[in-house]
């Protein structure tokens, strides 16, 4: 897939670093120098500019993108960004504030396709947001540990087993269990595993490939290039990220 991140500070780089990894192509857009020169030394494509204007958004490749994630610390750049993104059939994600939270979620929730806190939920959120799909990881509980929601696909080897029959490797534990579109609870034995349903699953990250292939039918190898690469840092600094006008 390919992304365009609004904002190089903390909250954005640290999520290009996230997709990148995944194997994903990510371009940034930035206006401060320093954070300019820092993501270039770490190999990023950067497009120097106001992230709110529509030339250089399409410099950065907004044309081919899947996603744009407006990460900065202004929410009129971010919020003019993702309108833009929007006309190019792109998905868009806005970073808001938390003082600004109900408010704005209120006001916009409607008109992007998902608003994000970074404070709250790192670049594991953030990242989650702009892939969308079937694997959303939701905490690192400790270096060898993550909980992550995987979505049950037609692909995986066990659609169709019940709950009992589910044989997940020794390090991982299915916490929670929900049919599509409805709540998570505990999971029944008796419940039959679907297209579409969620687990909840504890894991350790030595095993959260052969868990990938399992429950979402990813092939090996993009398990493999998957598995470990969300063991990042949930908290970030909070710096005023500025992809657009200060």
């Amino acid at each position: 897939m390919r992304f365009v991140i609004i904002g190089a500070g903390r909250v954005g780089l640290r999520t290009a670093r996230v997709v990148r990894d995944e194997g994903h192509e990510v371009s940034l857009i930035e206006r401060d120098d320093r954070r300019i020169r820092r993501a270039r030394n770490q190999e990023f494509t950067v497009v120097e500019g106001d992230g709110s204007r529509e030339a250089v958004l399409e410099e950065a490749g907004v044309t081919q993108a899947d996603a744009v994630g407006a990460l900065t610390g202004d929410l009129n750049v971010n919020f003019t960004a993702c309108m833009i993104a929007s006309h190019y059939g792109c998905r868009t994600v806005m970073r808001i504030d938390e003082a600004y939270r109900e408010g704005i979620y209120r006001e916009y929730a409607d008109q992007v396709d998902e608003v994000v806190y970074p404070e709250r939920l790192g670049a594991i959120g953030a990242k989650n947001a702009m892939l969308g799909g079937t694997i959303r990881a939701i905490a690192d509980i400790a270096p060898s540990l993550q909980v992550v929601e995987l979505t049950i696909t037609d692909s995986a080897p066990v659609n169709g087993y019940t709950i009992s029959e589910l044989q997940l490797p020794a390090d991982a534990t299915v916490l929670a269990f929900g049919k599509r579109d409805q709540p998570l609870g505990i999971p029944n034995a008796d419940l039959t595993l679907e297209d579409g349903d969620r687990l909840v699953v504890l894991t350790d990250f030595d095993v959260l490939s052969e868990v990938r292939q399992l429950l979402v039918g990813e092939t090996a190898g993009r398990a493999d290039a998957n598995a470990g690469t969300d063991s990042v840092t949930t908290e970030f600094d909070t710096d005023t990220d500025t992809g657009g006008v200060n």
